[in-house]
């Protein structure tokens, strides 16, 4: 470490390629709060790209050899980057050297006492909901989550506290080099598809994060999910790893005995060491208020008191993209998702389902992400959509994948129409504001879901809801 900073010697002054992602930008942050000479690039200019100006760090927009200094320390990159990007080769030139993401993140979680949050669904979430309350007790926690917090309005932050609470990303196997005290395990399931094969390479994967917890550690892990028990099963036999197992099973250790919905938010009741405690999660549907629960636990296995942290929790009021309200126009509301796996589509379609009004529909414009994440899973996704009163969806997102002949969003309409749903194929993503005006009442909800830029339809269906003409 550099001395007096918690800065690891190699990034005293590291350069981001693709600074502005939700990963990197984290990482950026911290090392920037730090004292790190932080520089980098994006493909595009965001607000990423501003807050980590503000914090003292060289954004350059575009990737070029000549935006890698010639003092850089290191060269920080994610799975994402490809091999030929030119700030990569200058690197090779310059004999910098080129770490991951994921060490770059182990080197900052250091000698803290960590928790490391894994799963195929939930991350963002329960580490968000987790920075929250620890803040909340003024434990002053550093973290690095995978979104946005709707409260603090970062994904990062450097604390003085001792703990560090991260989110540990299984798609590239990177949640392997973290050496938690607690680790948990929301769920598992196959996906990422090229990256995983088979659900035993999966399982393999979780093992060894599992096995890398320290000694003394706690695992804690879902009790009524398949996937989370199998991986149970496979661990049970660590003798240096405590596990603590949650959720509506008799035998989970921290129970969950009820969970109503109240509108826009839950209200949770558990069974822990024989005692019950009720708390309110402030994002509605069962699978936040799980998510919640197992913030808990963690919390508890590092010695934080359990009403302590119950009733910090309670301050959590949700990350952008995950169930977030964008507004309410003409009686219609508005609501992002993030869900773009088939199991969290369906969780948060039952959520809205939930805090749905009596006679009030649900419209979905669903935006499919990955090609292969839609050959692998269009017939679930389509499934899921029967949920839904109606739903818009339109073409495969395909954020770093090349296209895989065959493979359109056509897949999943024909799965969904083939299971009785009501869908619309929108090719044109412009068109959408007036499809979904034209289809929603006072009392609807309307849900934007996917994982890529369909995100930004939301103020734009608003905007033309408020243009309408009364009834």
């Amino acid at each position: 470490m550099a001395s007096g900073t918690g800065i690891p010697v190699a990034m005293e002054r590291p350069h981001f390629i693709g600074i502005g992602g939700a990963g990197m930008s984290g990482i950026a942050k911290i090392l920037a709060q730090r004292g790190a000479k932080v520089a980098g690039s994006d493909a595009k200019e965001s607000a990423t790209a501003e807050a980590l100006r503000a914090l003292g760090a060289t954004v350059h927009i575009g990737h070029a050899a000549e935006h890698l200094a010639d003092d850089a320390s290191c060269v920080v990159v994610s799975s994402a980057i490809r091999a030929d990007n030119p700030e990569l080769a200058r690197a090779a030139e310059l004999s910098v050297p080129v770490v991951h993401r994921s060490d770059a993140l182990a080197s900052l979680m250091g000698c803290a006492r960590s928790i490391a949050v894994a799963g195929t669904h939930g991350k963002t979430t329960t580490t968000s909901m987790l920075a929250v309350a620890l803040t909340e007790l003024n434990l002053d926690p550093s973290y690095a989550i995978g979104g946005d917090l709707a409260g603090p309005g970062t994904n990062a932050r450097h604390g003085e506290g001792e703990i560090f609470v991260a989110e540990a990303d299984e798609s590239d196997r990177s949640f392997q080099k973290y050496d938690p005290e607690v680790a948990i395990v929301l769920n598992v399931e196959l996906d990422h598809h090229a990256n995983y094969a088979s659900m035993d390479e999966i399982y393999e994967s979780f093992e060894t994060f599992v096995g890398k917890v320290v000694p003394g550690g706690t695992l804690v892990i879902a009790a009524d999910q398949p996937g989370a028990v199998e991986l149970t099963a496979r661990v049970r036999a660590l003798s240096t790893l405590k596990v603590v197992t949650y959720g509506e099973s008799e035998d989970a250790d921290v129970r969950v005995h009820k969970v109503t919905a109240r509108g826009l938010t839950s209200e949770v009741t558990v069974v822990l060491d024989g005692r019950f405690l009720t708390f309110t999660v402030s994002v509605p549907g069962r699978h936040y208020a799980h998510n919640a629960v197992a913030a808990l636990a963690a919390g508890v296995a590092l010695g934080i008191p359990a009403h302590n942290l119950a009733s910090a929790l309670g301050t959590y009021t949700g990350v952008k993209r995950r169930l977030q309200l964008k507004g309410e126009a003409a009686g219609v509301q508005v609501i992002d998702s993030y869900a773009h796996h088939p199991t969290e589509m369906t969780a948060d379609l039952e959520a809205m389902r939930a805090a749905a009004e009596p006679g009030s529909r649900l419209l979905v414009v669903f935006q499919p992400h990955l090609f292969s994440r839609t050959q692998e899973l269009a017939t679930e996704m389509g499934r899921s959509l029967t949920l839904a009163d109606a739903s818009v969806v339109l073409d495969i997102y395909p954020a770093r994948e090349d296209p895989i002949p065959g493979v359109t969003s056509a897949l999943i309409t024909d799965a969904a129409r083939a299971a009785g749903a009501d869908v619309t194929a929108v090719h044109d993503k412009d068109l959408v504001p007036d499809t979904v005006a034209g289809m929603a009442r006072p009392g609807d909800l309307v849900l934007t879901m996917g994982a890529g830029d369909v995100t930004d339809l939301g103020p734009r269906v608003l905007a033309r809801l408020t243009d309408r003409p009364a009834d």
